[in-house]
């Protein structure tokens, strides 16, 4: 990728990649998510939701590729609504850990049933973020360069955010994985929903709270 066909220098990308590891070991709504269900069901199924996560990712970069993202990072309204629903939407997730059966769940059946459900919980986390969007604003447009063709750099952009993001929300789900043993127990369990709960809904909160 020297120049990646006159799209990005070794330099840039290096820059962009230690940027976007920065970011995705950062604590958040989709490092919870990935833990908490890591913890409960394994990595296979915390995969689903991973791709959910990186999904709505892909969708974020394209809207600041369009230039919606600066409509948003202007509009006060656009950023309130966001911002609303996506705390609801954490609370909500928050108030449905808490109150999760303590019962074993069949893996298997999650798994034929494709994991939909912890596909579209990733999607919505991330979907529903604004600070995620403005961030992305922000951080981005310093690794384009306007006088190159946006295409080929926006997409190795998006490749190197989702594969590092998989990668440390990967390593994220897989170490509550190893640790899933001890939580076997109804008072283990019950214990890790009311843990997990809680954090969706200090997240959902702390984002209600935060301001542009």
């Amino acid at each position: 990728m020297a120049d990646a066909g006159g799209a990005m220098s070794w330099n840039v990308w290096l820059a962009f990649l230690v940027a976007s590891i920065v970011i995705a070991v950062t604590p958040g709504p989709g490092a919870v998510l990935s833990i908490a269900t890591g913890l409960r069901h394994g990595y296979r199924i915390a995969l689903r939701a991973i791709l959910g996560l990186e999904s709505a990712l892909l969708v974020q970069l394209a809207v600041v590729a369009l230039g919606l993202g600066a409509v948003l990072a202007a509009s006060s309204t656009a950023f309130l609504m966001l911002k609303i629903v996506g705390a609801g939407y954490l609370v909500w997730l928050g108030i449905l850990k808490w109150r999760a059966p303590i019962e074993e769940v069949d893996e298997r059946a999650l798994l034929r049933g494709g994991g939909r459900g912890f596909y579209l919980q990733g999607l919505f986390v991330n979907l529903t973020n604004p600070k995620a969007i403005l961030f992305i604003v922000a951080l981005v447009p310093q690794f384009v360069r306007p006088e190159h063709p946006q295409l080929p750099q926006f997409l190795i952009i998006g490749a190197t955010m989702v594969v590092t993001d998989i990668i440390v929300m990967s390593i994220y789900a897989l170490a509550a994985g190893r640790f899933r043993a001890w939580f076997h127990s109804p008072r283990m369990i019950r214990a890790q929903n009311r843990v997990f709960g809680g954090l969706f809904v200090s997240a959902g909160a702390l984002l209600a709270g935060t301001s542009r």
